[in-house]
């Protein structure tokens, strides 16, 4: 064999058994071994050899993955393909290994045709298990999905009689995976080798880059003003949806725990020409924001980013469109990239995730200021927790010349978010295992109670049998959450984890998966068609 195999006498064993989640694996949940594979030829070796013997498969390219799907594999073995970074370009197709890291495909891609995947923020995620989730990143609302620019993808499977089979996967040659492999998760059908995508979009040649803090003490005593505040974004962010001028703004609106001392926004702008012509929507969302609430742009941290520029730049600086707001600096995109490109310490870490197709209700507002200024008040481990707002919309909802002539009412993808304006992310983060229950408890508690009034069984669940006309579309299945598979209350009626994420595709999406895996080999807690089963009736099947 030429993949590497490192046992649990290998003094490497101890690091490569996790990801980037210290919480894994559970105590006793050991893989028997990794298999670390240089090349495709590798990846088959590997995976036929798991299946002979009966070792149950797990995969893993960077290693992100916010629960225990990979490294909790006891007696089984984890396929590392984080050497598959192979990257290839021609006039019709653009070739990315599955193990090649976020950054280093920025890159490459620059360097090679000046393009600009519309990918994640975080440097070290593999783009293995990103793509196949359905990927967004801070050029998604002017570009769309990362899978709506895929062209094809190389996979490893498993036939009936056990045989490891490659195969070259795309809308003419099994059309039906080729739709699971655009947004339907990670680890489902079998090996992911690399991606081929359309010619991907030309990077900005500019963007203006500003990073705000708005301290929590002028919100900590009045909750109407911290309201006020909130629906200012929401409401910007909703009308943006379907104002194209905007597609080019992009942020990252951090609601922390009151610990860590101010909330955080941090805001990407280019125009839709990828320049700096236009900036009135950056100088719009500003204004907007800081007609409620007083920011300043010297800092240099933000839970759930790391280091951020510390902004120097205490005048207001020109260029085409007029002055920019103060504080903002003026990048290059790549360095712009390589800036918020922060993924963080590697900790121990806690996630849930939301879409939302409107503003924040007052109800959900009234639950996000409790949780983030009242309970733990005053515990400083809580300087890490926060809800993450992205802006969304844009070219992933509509139709657009930016967007590779994706149509999102066309939807041929397997991520069928196409209608929300925000994407929450709930993170807590902490070092010592000795805290895990008090994290977990206060992000699902927190959650739970966000979505108990509009959501249902505590969750945001979307358009269905159980929720007529939700104002949610449910969660990201690339920030997976085990409370998703009975939400808040087990056994409640016509509730199914798999129409959270999926929608009314999850039948069909378990078909495929079942037709391309016989053989059941790639199984965890929430892989397609994982228990627990439906309850009721639900859209999309009996």
């Amino acid at each position: 064999m030429s993949y590497i195999s490192i046992g649990k006498n290998d003094s490497r064993y101890e690091t490569l058994k996790k990801g980037f989640n210290q919480r894994w694996p559970s105590d006793g949940a050991d893989a028997s071994a990794i298999y670390v594979c240089r090349s495709v030829d590798d990846a088959q070796q590997a995976l036929q050899h798991a299946v002979a013997a009966g070792l149950r498969p797990t995969i893993r390219s960077g290693g992100h993955c916010y629960e225990g799907f990979v490294s909790n594999n006891p007696g089984g073995v984890i396929i590392d393909v984080g050497f598959l970074t192979e990257l290839s370009v021609d006039e019709n197709t653009y070739r990315v290994g599955a193990g090649s890291q976020n950054w280093d495909g920025y890159v490459n891609l620059f360097k090679l045709t000046g393009s600009a995947p519309p990918a994640g923020s975080c440097y070290s995620v593999g783009t293995g298990g990103h793509v196949v989730a359905g990927g967004y990143g801070l050029l998604s609302r002017l570009h769309g999905l990362t899978v709506d620019w895929l062209q094809a993808v190389e996979l490893l499977t498993v036939g009936t009689g056990g045989q490891v089979e490659r195969r070259l996967v795309n809308a003419s040659n099994d059309a039906d995976l080729f739709k699971l492999c655009r947004g339907g998760g990670g680890g489902n059908v079998g090996v992911i080798t690399s991606y081929h995508f359309d010619p991907l979009p030309r990077a900005p040649a500019q963007v203006a880059l500003l990073v705000k803090q708005y301290p929590w003490a002028q919100f900590a005593s009045d909750k109407e003003r911290f309201r006020t505040f909130l629906k200012a974004y929401g409401d910007f962010m909703k009308k943006a949806d379907t104002d194209p001028e905007t597609y080019g703004l992009f942020t990252l609106f951090k609601l922390t725990h009151i610990s860590a001392g101010n909330i955080g926004l941090v805001i990407q702008y280019t125009d839709r020409n990828g320049g700096l012509d236009n900036i009135q929507p950056l100088l719009d969302l500003v204004s907007a924001m800081d007609s409620v609430g007083k920011g300043t742009t010297l800092s240099a941290y933000l839970p759930g980013t790391g280091s951020t520029p510390f902004a120097q730049q205490h005048q207001s600086r020109r260029v085409a469109g007029g002055d920019l707001p103060v504080g903002t600096l003026i990048y290059d995109w790549l360095y712009s990239t390589q800036t918020v490109n922060g993924s963080g310490n590697n900790q121990r870490g806690k996630y849930k995730s939301s879409y939302m197709k409107d503003n924040f209700t007052d109800h959900e507002i009234d639950v996000l200021f409790h949780y983030l200024t009242e309970v733990h008040a005053t515990d400083s481990d809580f300087a890490q927790s926060l809800v993450q707002v992205d802006s969304y919309g844009g070219a992933i909802n509509h139709v657009f010349e930016g967007n590779n002539g994706f149509d999102p009412a066309a939807n041929a993808t397997a991520a069928v978010q196409r209608k929300s304006v925000m994407k929450l992310q709930y993170q807590t983060y902490w070092t010592d295992r000795a805290q895990d229950q008090k994290h977990v408890k206060w992000l699902r508690d927190f959650y739970y109670e966000v979505h108990q009034a509009d959501g249902y069984n505590g969750t945001p669940y979307p358009d269905s049998v159980a929720k007529p006309n939700s104002r949610y579309e449910g969660c990201y299945i690339g920030y997976p959450d085990i409370d998703m598979l009975t939400g808040r209350q087990p056994g409640a009626a016509d509730y199914h984890w798999g129409e959270l994420y999926y929608g009314s595709l999850y039948d069909e999406l378990v078909a495929i998966k079942h037709k391309y895996d016989p053989n059941k080999i790639f199984q965890f807690a929430m892989s397609l068609g994982a228990q627990p089963p439906r309850l009721g009736p639900r859209i999309g099947g009996s």
